[in-house]
């Protein structure tokens, strides 16, 4: 026996009054990319967020929490700084974020892929199969290579921007992630196998702390067009590991994505720490949507792709610089 109340919550539940759909400290994190440090520090500085408490004493956020963090979250990006915008309104925030969301429809206006917005309509519809099929047909219709820059990349960028706005659930971005990850890696599977020598060999991954691995499969399908031989490790590889097996598979170079997820001081601290580790021989490209890699000054010894537009002209600027070495 024990002299436990049965009517009191235990760890991880809610108190009495907590909103239905409240979330631990923890998925606040993932689901904002706000680390939980800077979560307690703004709670204290500017009284935003206010979460609630279980019987353990652990933060829990509503879901309206969530949704201001998210534009929070969206406004630093676009460059405002947390003292002038975590203690408003939502309602000003959202007025702020306005020219931001507005961007894609003004895209659509100068030539977006009518599939765009097709298929985030079948998200927010709910309809998988649709989606799945739709994303099908886009690879067979404009290639793999016109897929991914015509549709699939703004496509990703679109479905990011409805759900920082709250249009899309976070669910249904699962639901798009999964959907675009299994059409990317079935077309990459159906490309013929590569002769060897015919491209560099290139690990692609994402350093720990970066989870987004939507950039990395599309660089991975314009890389394989283009002759290279690609091994994926998936997200978050340890640096140890990467070298390793950058070392193991004979790698030429080392691809990375980064989103927004990581800080700008994060990516720059990794990237340095990577190129340590590699031997100067193995190239690291670095590209995403990370402010790091758009900010001036040359982040030494590794490649910042402009975009995968760019994919093509890196493959052969490296093929060139191979032939000069011969």
């Amino acid at each position: 026996m024990t002299d436990t109340d049965p009517s009191r919550p235990g760890p991880g539940e809610p108190e009495a009054g907590a909103p239905p759909g409240a979330m631990g400290i923890a998925a606040v994190e993932r689901e904002t990319g706000i680390n939980k440090e800077t979560l307690r520090v703004w709670e204290r500085r500017y009284g935003f967020p206010s979460p609630w408490r279980d019987a353990a004493g652990e933060r829990l956020y509503s879901q309206e929490q969530l949704q201001k963090l998210r534009l929070i979250k969206r406004l630093m990006e676009a460059g405002h700084r947390p003292g002038r915008i975590v203690g408003a309104p939502a309602e000003a925030l959202s007025a702020l974020l306005q020219p931001v969301v507005g961007a894609p429809a003004q895209a659509a206006a100068g030539g977006e892929a009518p599939e765009v917005a097709a298929c985030a309509e079948l998200l927010q519809r709910h309809d998988v199969d649709g989606l799945r099929r739709t994303l099908f047909q886009v690879v067979l219709r404009r290639g793999l290579a016109g897929a991914v820059t015509e549709v699939f990349a703004p496509l990703t960028t679109r479905i990011g921007e409805l759900w920082m706005s709250g249009e899309v659930q976070v669910f249904q971005e699962h639901i798009y992630s999964e959907s675009l990850q299994l059409t990317l890696r079935q077309a990459i599977q159906a490309l013929p196998s590569q002769a060897p020598g015919a491209g560099p060999r290139v690990l692609l991954t994402t350093l720990p702390g970066e989870s987004h691995v939507l950039g990395l499969l599309m660089a991975e399908a314009l890389l394989s067009l283009e002759g290279a031989v690609c091994l994926s490790l998936g997200a978050q590889t340890p640096l140890a590991q990467l070298a390793a097996a950058a070392e193991v598979h004979r790698a030429d170079v080392v691809a990375l994505s980064f989103s927004v997820q990581l800080s700008s001081r994060a990516v720059q601290e990794g990237l340095a720490a990577l190129r340590g580790l590699l031997p100067a021989g193995i190239e690291i490209w670095a590209g995403g949507s990370s402010r790091a890699l758009r900010q001036p000054g040359a982040i030494e010894g590794v490649r910042r792709l402009d975009g995968l537009a760019s994919v093509g002209a890196e493959v052969a600027r490296w093929r060139e610089l191979l032939e000069s070495r011969v």
